[in-house]
This record gives structure tokens, sequence and C-alpha cells, in this order.
């Protein structure tokens, strides 16, 4: 399993603060055996099935066997339920289907359909869900095009294959938070398959802990440098807009608008990706997303819930939104031969080992105060137990600091001092740890005088 630090000791660590507190370094560890469960070949698979369907237009034919938006929506259909067909008869596969009316955006109604395999978790209803995204569609120069061929392999295919395999990789598993794979409608013409989901979710309730979108996840090959396999992950902090949110107002005040629940969800996921992945390092990018350009995360996040997108670490514009075709001696168009099967696979890893860490692990603390009653250059913080713990930690940085630095495990205590160390210089978080190491995100703490 995981090994977790001793506690109470300190790990200067940069960023092995969080990354050695996924150390794989047990073969029975489950997430391992998700991350080793996918393969290139499947990846491969998905993304030349899905190119060969012609276009994926969202007003291309969905009724055409071989080519068009229907024909991908029915193949998508059927490789998440030979996922499904692995675990055991508890992840349910379903298409949400629903029509979006005529539009600035779109010439006509159009009816969309978002493919979705959920695998339950032990919380049952009510319980934490975590959902993964990828969107089917593709388009050509012209987004409205719907005969033309739109290939659309790196936008969107390889994000697609990547959830796929996924959702096949952690199908046999069991999880204590509810697992939600989506493959996604209309991202191009308005995301209008994730705001539908979203925005149906924000209706029931549905306690979404994450979301990962990948969205142009298919190669490395255009970026420079020694570190250029990387993938960037986008993070969003101070909202687009004005906010009342208490709880994000009294981040703001005390200097931790760089603790937002999506960006405490990104260390997480960069440190599980480090762990897990070392081969594909995560890269987080302080922004919602690219300029000039939209994921399915937006609509999450305008939902209220954390959300975050993936994505290659270097675009070819050449390469997206383009007809097939050489003009000058260049040649444009998403073709299945500029995707690396390798790297989506890596991708692939990053998603699976991410979410089945998070779906193992307990819920983030509730409660976490910063204690604030005196003038003091000590600093204490307390919380509330969570059920499934049998840890907990402490991580502290420097305000300066983008990662966590120092890691602190605690044991089972609610309540913990750091002495010498000034509240004032600092900034915290306290994650909740289930045997095996499995951490959540850390909660970021309120003040209290009391």
């Amino acid at each position: 399993m995981p090994r977790i630090a001793s506690a109470p000791s300190l790990i200067a660590l940069g960023l092995a603060a969080m990354t050695t507190a996924y150390a794989a370094a047990d073969p029975a560890d489950p997430v391992a055996a998700a991350v080793a469960a996918v393969s290139p070949a499947s990846v491969r698979q998905t993304v030349d099935a899905l190119v060969g369907f012609g276009t994926r237009n969202t007003l291309s034919s969905q009724d055409d066997a071989g080519r068009g938006i229907g024909a991908a929506r029915r193949y998508l259909h059927d490789a998440f339920e030979q996922c499904a067909a692995r675990s055991g008869g508890r992840m349910t596969v379903t298409d949400d289907r629903f029509v979006v009316a005529r539009n600035r955006d779109l010439p006509r109604a159009a009816t969309l359909v978002n493919v979705v395999a959920t695998l339950p978790g032990d919380e049952g209803p009510g319980g934490r869900v975590y959902v993964v995204s990828g969107h089917y569609d593709s388009r050509n120069s012209d987004g409205l095009d719907p005969t033309g061929d739109a290939p659309g392999a790196d936008d969107d295919a390889s994000g697609t294959a990547a959830v796929v395999a996924a959702a096949c990789a952690l199908a046999p598993l069991h999880f204590r938070a509810t697992l939600v794979f989506m493959a996604v409608a209309g991202e191009e013409q308005g995301l209008f398959g994730a705001e539908h989901w979203a925005k149906a979710a924000r209706a029931r309730h549905l306690r979404i802990e994450g979301m990962l979108t990948n969205d142009i996840v298919g190669t490395s090959a255009y970026a420079v440098g020694p570190d250029a396999r990387r993938l960037r992950l986008f993070a969003d902090g101070v909202p687009g807009r004005p906010t009342t949110d208490a709880a994000a107002l009294r981040r703001f005040a005390t200097g931790g608008e760089n603790d937002s629940p999506s960006r405490a969800l990104a260390r997480t996921v960069k440190a599980i990706g480090a762990s897990y992945v070392p081969t594909l390092p995560v890269e987080i990018i302080y922004r919602r997303d690219r300029y000039l350009r939209g994921g399915d995360h937006l609509p999450f996040l305008e939902a209220g819930y954390a959300a975050l997108r993936f994505t290659e670490p270097r675009e070819n514009f050449d390469r997206q939104h383009q007809d097939v075709r050489t003009e000058n001696g260049v040649r444009y168009g998403d073709l299945a031969e500029y995707v690396d099967a390798d790297y989506v696979a890596d991708v692939a890893r990053v998603n699976a080992a991410t979410l089945a860490t998070l779906a193992l692990a307990p819920p983030t603390p509730t409660g976490v105060q910063l204690v604030t009653a005196k003038l003091e250059n000590d600093s204490t913080l307390r919380w509330n137990a969570v059920p499934g713990a049998t840890t907990y930690r402490v991580l502290v940085r420097r305000t300066t600091s983008a990662d966590w630095e120092e890691s602190i495990e605690v044991g089972d205590a609610t309540r913990y001092t750091l002495e010498g160390r000034s509240k004032d210089d600092l900034l915290f978080g306290v994650a909740a740890v289930a045997a095996g190491g499995y951490a959540s995100p850390p909660a970021y703490p309120d003040p209290s005088a009391d």
C-alpha cells in the first residue's frame, strides 16, 4: 500500500511532501493495479474507431450505421458496456439524452446524448461523487458542417479514449466514493453536454467532490525543452465573477486565494500522478483554461464544483478545427496518425490513479479551523473527525510557495499545534488519510477566535 510518514515527524519535502504519501511500493495496491491495467493498444483502438466514423459533428447523422455522431455514440456505449462487464454487475451504462433548442450556436434544434458509465461507491446515495469526461463530438474548419470529414483524433478522441481506458481499469475495483465516466456531446458548439449534466447534478444535489475533463491530450510531440513530456492541468482560483460565497471570502481575507477547492484538488492530482505515473509529470496552470478556448470543466465550475482540465503541453493549431488538406506544403487536419497512444495511455493512468486514490480516501475534513484567539508564535489547527480516517495529515507551505513544502502525520488527533511556527507566515491544509495511505484533498482552515 502507499507508504505514509511516521507520525508526528515533519518531512521537508518540496513537491515530495505530497508525492511520497502516495508511493505505490506494494504490488497489492489496487491503485497500482489499475494503472498497470491501462494499455496503449486499447487507447489506439478507441481513437482509431472514433476517427473511423468520418465525422462526429453535433449536427451529423444520428442514424447512419457507420458515419456520424450517432454511430460514435453507439460504439462508446458498447465500449463502456465492455468495461462494465468487468464490474460484476455494479457499473451501469446509460444514454443521457436531451434536446438543445436552436440558438446562436446551433442553426436548428438538436438531440444530443451523453454516454455515462457509473460505478457506485460504498457510501451509497448522498455519498461523494467524482466525475471524469472527454467529449466525443468533433468539428472541422466549419463548426457546423454536418457532412464533411472531421476526424477529431486529438480533439477529442484522445480524451474520450483516456476516459474509456480509465473506466475499464477501475471497473473491477470497489471504492468508497462513486465514480462517473462520461463521453459528452456538443462541446464544440457550446459545452452543451457538460452543461446539461452539471446542471442536472446540481438540481439533484449530487455531492460531486471533483471533476476532471480530458480535452486534447493526444501528444507531447509539439512541446520543447527537457521537460517536454508533461501534462498540463488547468485549475481555477479566484472566481471569474464577483462572489458572495462566505467560504471563498474568508479564504481571500486570509491570503488563501490560491487555495480554492479546485487548486487543492489540482495539487493532490499532481502528487498522485508523480507517484503512480512518473513518466508523465503534471504541470498545474493556475488559470481556468486557455485564452480564447473553453472546456467541459467550466459548467461544473459554474455549478459550484471543483473541476479541472487536462491538456497536452503544447498544441499544434494546424491539427485542430481544420479541414483535412495540404496548403503550401503544410498538412492540416486532426488525424489519428498524430496521436501518440503511449502518451494518451499515460494520461489515462494519471486519471485512473487520481480517481482510485480519491475514491478510496475518506472525505476531506470539515470544520477545519486555525485558532487565532491570542497573539502567539505557535499555530494550532483543529478539525472534525472524519469517518474512515486512520490518521490526519497537516500540510504546510510558505505564502510564496505554490506547492506544499511540509507534511506532518498527526495520528488520529483532531487538534495539532506547530510550536514556534507562526500562522502569520504560513499556509495550512488538513487532509484525512485512510488505511493504505489514501489521502483526501486538504481543507483550507477558517480563522477562529474561540
